[in-house]
């Protein structure tokens, strides 16, 4: 693990860049957690976080499936949101752990 300076605030993360401690998560490092992905976040953006984070506190397996049927944004939505890899990148910023099913 290392530790990264992330708005001001040491975080630990692993070797791919994903916070180890979900619970240091807030929404100034998500803005700059999405800086690094060329993203700049609106409140859709962040709607997507929360819903991302309330369903992995709450044990849910994460799929972009699932993410589609949030009622929030659908599949097509969530791909401009998150470009290149929605599921990975929207968890990378919520400051959730890499789902299973991404590579």
């Amino acid at each position: 693990m290392a530790t990264k300076n992330i708005a001001g605030i040491p975080v630990e993360v692993n070797e791919e860049g994903y916070m180890s401690d979900p619970s240091q998560w807030s929404r100034e490092i998500a803005v700059e957690l999405a800086k690094e992905e060329n993203i700049e976040l609106t409140e859709k953006h962040f709607e997507i976080l929360e819903f991302i984070r309330k369903e992995y506190e709450s044990g849910v397996q994460l799929t972009i499936r699932k993410v589609g049927k949030s009622g929030i944004v659908d599949i097509k939505g969530l791909y401009e949101l998150f470009p290149g890899g929605p599921l990975k990148k929207s968890s990378k910023i919520a400051g959730i752990p890499k789902p299973a099913s991404c590579v």
